[in-house]
C-alpha cells in the first residue's frame, strides 16, 4: 500500500469525526435551549391515581395536594418503611393510624398498614382533618402531617415563629417537608390543569 492511498482514507476518517462532533454539539445545544424555554416540566408520576382519587373525594381533599403528599413521603413505594417508623404510601406511625381508626369508629388493621387503598383512606382522613383544623392553609396542614399539630400550635401561638402571615418553622426537616409538599402540590396542579 502506497502512502497516496492513504491520505484519502485519513481525510473521510477526520471528516466522519468532525461530522459526528458537530451532530453532538447541536444536539447538546438544542437540549439545552429546550430546558431554559420549557423550564423544569418534569411530569411527576401519578402512581394510585384511582385509589388517591377515591381517598381525596371521600374526605373532601384535591387530589393534587394528596399525590404531593404521597410524593414527598413515600415516592409512591407502598411498602416504605422510614427510619422512625412510618409505613406506607402515606408514611403513617402507628400511633397516628389508631388514632384515625378511633375517629372513624375502626378498629386498626396494623396488617394492612401496606395496602395502598388502606393506607390512603387512613392517610387522607388524618390530612382532611389537619386542613380543617388549619382552615385549609396546606403550609400548617402539612407541617402538622410531618411534626405533628402540637408543634404547629405551639409555633402558630409564639411570635418568634408565626407573625400572623409566615410561620417559621424551627425543624429543619419540616421545614424541608413543607416546600416539598408546596412545590409538588404546585407541579401536580399545573399539569392536571395542562390535561397530563
Amino acid at each position: 500500500m502506497n502512502a497516496g492511498s492513504c491520505a484519502p482514507r485519513r481525510h473521510s476518517i477526520l471528516l466522519a469525526v468532525l461530522i459526528a462532533a458537530a451532530v453532538i454539539a447541536i444536539l447538546a445545544f438544542a437540549a439545552f435551549v429546550a430546558k431554559k424555554v420549557l423550564g423544569h416540566r418534569q411530569v411527576y408520576k401519578r402512581a394510585y391515581e384511582t385509589e388517591i382519587n377515591a381517598a381525596a373525594e371521600k374526605y373532601g381533599l384535591d387530589p393534587n395536594l394528596v399525590f404531593a403528599v404521597v410524593r414527598t413521603e413515600s415516592s409512591f413505594d407502598p411498602h416504605a418503611v422510614s427510619s422512625a417508623g412510618a409505613q406506607g404510601l402515606m408514611q403513617l406511625m402507628d400511633v397516628a393510624a389508631e388514632w384515625v381508626a378511633m375517629r372513624t369508629g375502626t378498629e386498626f388493621e396494623k396488617e394492612r398498614v401496606f395496602e395502598p387503598e388502606y393506607n390512603l383512606d387512613l392517610g387522607c382522613y388524618l390530612l382532611s382533618y389537619l386542613m380543617e383544623r388549619y382552615n385549609g392553609d396546606i403550609r400548617f396542614a402539612a407541617a402538622a402531617y410531618n411534626a405533628g399539630s402540637g408543634a404547629v400550635d405551639r409555633w402558630l401561638a409564639d411570635p418568634e415563629y408565626y407573625d400572623g402571615e409566615t410561620l417559621k418553622i424551627p425543624y429543619g426537616e419540616t421545614k424541608n417537608y413543607v416546600e416539598k409538599v408546596l412545590n409538588a402540590y404546585e407541579k401536580y396542579t399545573e399539569q392536571a390543569k395542562d390535561g397530563k
